[in-house]
């Protein structure tokens, strides 16, 4: 069985935003606003990367930007992998690897 049939395909969009805000301060911003907020990537330095269904994308831009009205939805990709390497920004704050 393939992965996606498990649990589905995902999309990641990347956003700029107010550099004061964070990765704990973006996901109770969202939690206020609706009971089961996407799941952000991460977040700093005025830059994040938001998870959400293909379905739940246009909602999910709207979220964020009713958390923080400054951001702005740069690109929506199916991979990390895109999203950073189009954004060096990203590449370089994303979090690092857990041993």
């Amino acid at each position: 069985m393939v992965v996606k049939e498990k649990r589905g395909r995902r999309r990641y969009i990347a956003f700029t935003m107010h550099p004061g805000i964070t990765k704990e301060s973006l996901i109770s911003s969202l939690r206020r606003l609706c009971g089961d907020p996407p799941y952000v990537v991460q977040c700093g330095e005025g830059w994040a990367i938001v998870r959400c269904s293909p379905n739940d994308v246009d909602e999910t831009v709207g979220l964020v930007r009713l958390a923080d009205p400054s951001s702005v939805s740069l690109k929506t990709s199916g991979t990390l992998r895109t999203l950073r390497n189009t954004y060096s920004e990203l590449k370089r704050l994303r979090p690092k690897k857990k041993m």
